[in-house]
């Protein structure tokens, strides 16, 4: 691991907040905005639906700028105020494209998060990149969750989007990182909420133990833990989300179609769960919940959106966007409603934990 150039304490002048108040409230909003949810005891937070990003990312696929811009802006336009990115997400694409749409926008009415844990080191292109996102290879991601690390990302991501500030930070992945990321990464981002630079300090996973032992042992407000809490699966209820409410902090649920496998009613044959061909047994398993789904009137991936955030722990969801027309379906999917009878039948079925 590359250890960063040394820095100040805190990321350079133009990147700071001046005050506190330039977080969101909620009754400083327009009528437009979906409902807002605080995080943890902090002073920040987010819309219920959340923008994921990784999607303008280019992730699987190259996505045309327009399309992506446009996304960007139809998830403004339906309410969303949250947008979540990172320095992963197409090597930094992610990040430039929703700063550049964003940008003008009244920033008392949007919130950002990025993530810290892998820094941008330009190199010779090299092809294609190979961790999921179609783009050039021309930087390579270096783990670092140092102090400078830290300082050095937060930095990197404002100049690429543009923004004058985060709203939100996230320690990336730490899984294999737990004593840089427990004893450097958080308290810097925790020092950084104190001045005010920072409305409030998480840490994304996909392991819902990994994100109960943040939750637990460090300074963090809240756990964005992926497919771990879903309509398909509940191990998070083992550890992460009685961490959060036993602490007074909060998670935010990703991956809530579980790579694919809930995103529709009809589960096809090649359907997708943790970014791998779904197996059988996986399969039969949605194909009955989506069973049970119809005969209440409503849809899975309807019920995949809304279950989450049934829990009281859970303060809000990000659902990846690609294109104007799948922010709309999102936004569609998370108004529709579902009936509370279908959770009892789930249940009783046993295919839905108490």
């Amino acid at each position: 691991m590359t250890a960063a150039p040394s820095r100040s304490s805190r990321p350079s002048g133009r990147h700071v907040a001046e005050n506190q108040s330039q977080q969101p409230h909620v009754g400083s909003l327009s009528s437009r905005h979906l409902p807002w949810r605080p995080l943890g005891q902090s002073s920040a937070r987010v819309s219920e639906l959340g923008f994921g990003g990784a999607g303008v990312g280019n992730l699987y696929a190259a996505l045309d700028e327009t399309e992506a811009r446009e996304a960007i802006r139809e998830a403004w336009n339906l309410g969303i105020r949250w947008f979540d990115t990172a320095p992963h997400y197409g090597l930094g694409l992610s990040e430039r494209r929703l700063g550049a749409e964003l940008a003008g926008r009244p920033r008392s009415e949007l919130v950002v998060s990025s993530k810290v844990g892998r820094l941008l080191v330009p190199q010779s292109p090299r092809g294609r990149d190979t961790e999921g996102f179609d783009v050039p290879a021309d930087h390579r991601r270096v783990r670092d969750y140092s102090r400078d690390g830290v300082l050095r990302s937060i930095d990197d991501t404002l100049s690429r989007s543009g923004l004058d500030r985060l709203d939100l930070v996230l320690v990336h992945d730490p899984d294999d990182h737990w004593p840089e990321a427990s004893t450097q990464a958080v308290p810097t981002l925790a020092r950084l909420r104190e001045e005010g630079v920072v409305g409030a300090v998480g840490v994304g996973v996909n392991q819902s133990a990994l994100a109960a032992r943040f939750l637990r042992e460090t300074d963090v407000d809240f756990a964005m833990i992926a497919g771990r809490y879903t309509l398909l699966e509940q191990g998070a209820l083992d550890d992460a989300l009685p961490a959060a409410t036993e602490t007074g902090r909060s998670i935010v649920a990703v991956g809530v179609f579980n790579s694919g496998l809930l995103a529709t009613q009809e589960v096809p044959d090649d359907a997708r769960y943790n970014y791998a061909t779904a197996p059988p047994h996986v399969l039969r398993r949605a194909r009955e919940i989506a069973a049970i789904c119809k005969e209440h009137g409503t849809t899975l991936p309807a019920a995949a959106v809304a279950f989450p955030l049934r829990h009281p722990a859970v303060a809000a969801i990000a659902v990846g966007m690609r294109t104007s027309q799948e922010v709309r379906r999102n936004v569609e999917l998370y108004s529709a409603g579902v009936p509370h009878e279908l959770w009892d039948a789930l249940i009783g079925a046993g295919l839905l934990r108490q």
